[in-house]
């Protein structure tokens, strides 16, 4: 017969089990730091001697990480995604840039269609919540945080979207995106015409999603990133134009 003898489950195995989750869901992210023993113990409603030996299971797994004087952390685990040299073959190849930027067009469009149909009520308010930050942004004419609220937006849209392997997958892509590997997303909202389009194409995505019409945030998702595509063209053509005058000038003045 296909029954076992059922044993209860140790308090920390329940505890190990519970932060799993929320470091798989992507709600615990990497470097963030969790709350005091005391509290956490009070919170789950379990003992400290547990609680300790569940965050010593979480370390020896890498999930957790202690620092002295300052608590217990989520390990950075994002960064295990590219290697060093990766890393560093992204940042000087011209084409990685224009890689990346398709490679977002296709999950981003993918994940903003699945939540428009799949993400809850909720989902969406946190979306919703981080565009008005951006118009908020937008108004006090702060490119640092318009770009920062950027990136913050598009990693809604994709936690929304309920599957945990593009999750993680996309936060490690942004990761690399925040470090300027890719480019310059600051660069991108230097522009006040380029600053104000970038605005409305995310708010056609917002209102899309808003609307849960997964062809249309699909398309306004698509259309958004191909407007960055065409804009950081130009601007390597720009730079590029830039340094051969350079050149030029030096030359000229040297005669």
């Amino acid at each position: 017969m296909p029954f076992e003898e059922i044993h209860s489950e140790k308090l920390s195995a329940a505890v190990v089990r519970q932060v799993e989750k929320l470091i798989l869901r992507g709600i615990l992210r990497p470097g963030e730091r969790l709350p005091s023993e005391r509290e956490l113990s009070e919170r789950m409603n379990v003992s400290r001697p547990s609680l300790r030996d569940a965050v010593a299971e979480l370390q020896e797994r890498g999930l957790l990480e202690s620092r002295p004087g300052s608590g217990i952390f989520v390990a950075e685990v994002l960064g295990s995604a590219f290697s060093e040299a990766l890393v560093a073959l992204f940042a000087s190849h011209e084409e990685a840039v224009f890689d990346y930027l398709a490679f977002r067009r296709d999950m981003e469009g993918l994940a903003a269609e699945r939540a428009a149909r799949l993400g809850s009520d909720t989902d969406l308010k946190v979306v919703a919540a981080i565009f008005a930050k951006m118009e908020a942004a937008h108004a006090k004419r702060d490119p640092g945080d318009e770009a920062e609220l950027d990136a913050a937006f598009h990693m809604g849209i994709i936690e929304a979207s309920h599957n945990v392997v593009m999750l993680h997958m996309m936060r490690s892509m942004y990761d690399l995106l925040k470090k300027g590997v890719f480019y310059n997303r600051r660069m991108m909202f230097r522009n006040k015409m380029t600053r104000s389009m970038l605005l409305d194409q995310h708010r056609e995505i917002n209102d899309a999603l808003q609307a849960r019409n997964p062809a249309a945030a699909r398309a306004a998702v698509e259309k958004h990133l191909s407007f960055v595509e065409a804009a950081l063209q130009e601007q390597l053509k720009a730079e590029k134009n830039e340094a051969v005058a350079k050149q030029r000038y030096a030359h000229e003045i040297s005669r």
